[in-house]
């Protein structure tokens, strides 16, 4: 694939970032893409290396290598190579319904999982993806198609984040009759409101949905099923019901004074951030205020992203683990996932902005300090280690940090319990929906896939479950299945 020595004769470039102290005058997306020109020497790299563990999103040693939606990535590589850009993006749909998605937010396992990346700079298959995808819309190949059988069931899909508009995507093409429910004002769950807007314009995910809905899904937002629409009623109008309803239960702080004025989950913050966006609605401002996150994750350093954008006086981000080594260890080899510091869009920007990484490490929160009006002043922290397994603070390093904002950015522990309530749902330990084993069927008609079902992931995850729950759920409609 790609051209014999390419991956010799080429080094790898992506597309261009703005300046940190530009970009965060705006939220905006602030990546420049290769031309077209350039985007065909970088698939030029693609090195024909016989096993492409790019596209085998396999398991080991408990993390993914590769694609887990095992996009044919060698071959879309040789499509851009030559210029035939309508082929690769024949190619790239056949196994991934959002590549508009995957190739701005997904941390690219691909890329990790790379030969070239053995001992090199790995072939820049996300930015290759992103130009396949942006190029299949502007040529106008990318847009609608409208199944031309229909098979008479409904399928209910409860919930619009990228493993419902997956499974509704593939049901759809089908031929099945499907209606999303949405909670929320706007569909594309954490897509739409957990991502914020510099990451993931909202017109990107919005030119998808007028393509599906085109192609004949029925989007319904406000409603809250399980109180706006009943299970009864659900149970009535549709053949099969499907749940991707995410891992919405926020991690929680247990600290001394955590119930004050000033802490609020990251989810709840970045949502009303970008509503502020889109209606111009109150915002949770961090504007002239000493930002504390909790979290090292993605999340975390969208929080770090957003608050300087908001104009914060100061942000730092908490991490109860220790700092990854900046190189790959010899006990994490290729092709594993390198578990190695990243500095991410927000923590460069705060290094810009602020003249030091804002990233604290092996610290946790123990107590929030409040002012008269019980308002959060202040917090107090310590460090923490862990002992065979348990984690232990460090006697005599409790710090206090100046903080009138402090953001819940710990991840999530499962579904959440009106859900549960409403369809008598059975949880697994991780609070996961109980399905049959090695299935996405929860019980009769009802599936579910997502972060609900695999506990909170990537967005790749999610595409890939929503696609796996499709295939059981056209077989127990159909009585067999045809999908890829």
């Amino acid at each position: 694939m790609g051209k014999p020595t390419g991956f010799m004769d080429y080094k790898r470039e992506t597309s261009v970032s703005e300046a940190p102290l530009e970009r965060i005058r705006n939220f905006n997306e602030f990546h420049t893409p290769l031309s077209k020109e350039e985007q065909q020497i970088q698939g030029a790299r693609c090195m024909n290396c016989g096993v492409p563990f790019c596209q085998a999103g396999m398991n080991i040693m408990g993390m993914t290598s590769g694609c887990p939606l095992h996009n044919l990535v060698p071959e879309w590589n040789d499509l851009v190579y030559t210029g035939n850009w309508e082929q690769a993006y024949n190619r790239l749909k056949k196994t991934n319904n959002f590549p508009e998605f995957t190739s701005r937010v997904c941390p690219a396992l691909c890329e990790a999982a790379c030969t070239c990346g053995h001992w090199g700079a790995p072939v820049s298959v996300r930015d290759n993806e992103h130009g396949i995808i942006e190029t299949a819309y502007k040529e106008g190949y990318a847009g609608p198609h409208i199944p031309k059988v229909r098979t008479g069931k409904k399928v209910a899909i409860i919930g619009s984040g990228p493993s419902g508009l997956a499974a509704a995507d593939q049901l759809n093409s089908r031929g099945h009759a499907v209606t999303v429910y949405e909670r929320n004002d706007r569909v594309g769950g954490l897509l739409r409101y957990g991502i914020p807007n510099m990451k993931l314009e909202k017109k990107v995910i919005q030119r998808r949905l007028d393509i599906l809905t085109e192609e004949g899904i029925v989007f319904k937002t406000n409603v809250n099923v399980g109180k706006d629409i009943t299970k009864k009623e659900l149970e009535k109008e549709f053949d099969a019901i499907i749940f991707a309803t995410g891992s919405k239960k926020a991690r929680d702080l247990n600290v001394k004074n955590r119930d004050c004025t000033g802490i609020y989950f990251a989810v709840d913050y970045l949502t009303k951030a970008t509503k502020h966006l889109l209606d111009n609605t109150d915002e949770i401002s961090a504007k002239y205020k000493h930002v504390v996150i909790v979290g090292g994750g993605d999340t975390g350093n969208d929080c770090v992203g957003t608050s300087i954008r908001q104009g914060c006086a100061s942000v730092v981000q908490i991490e109860m683990m220790p700092k990854a080594p900046d190189e790959r260890l010899e006990s994490n080899p290729w092709p594993e996932w390198p578990k190695i510091c990243k500095t991410d869009y927000g923590q460069e920007e705060a290094i810009a902005v602020f003249k030091k990484d804002p990233r604290i490490y092996e610290t946790t929160v123990k107590e929030c300090i409040l002012d008269d009006q019980k308002n959060l002043k202040q917090i107090k922290t310590v460090k923490v280690h862990f002992n065979n397994g348990k984690l232990e603070e460090v006697k005599g390093t409790e710090q206090i940090l100046d903080c009138d904002l402090l953001l819940i950015a710990a991840g999530f522990i499962g579904v959440e319990d009106d859900l549960k309530k409403s369809f008598k749902l059975e949880t697994t330990q991780r609070n996961t929906i109980v399905t049959q084993p090695n299935s996405y069927q929860v019980k009769d008609k009802y599936f579910t896939a997502g972060d609900c079902h695999r506990g909170q992931s990537l967005v790749v995850w999610a595409i890939h479950e929503g696609k796996e729950c499709a295939k059981e759920v056209d077989a127990y409609l159909m009585g067999y299945t045809n999908m890829e």
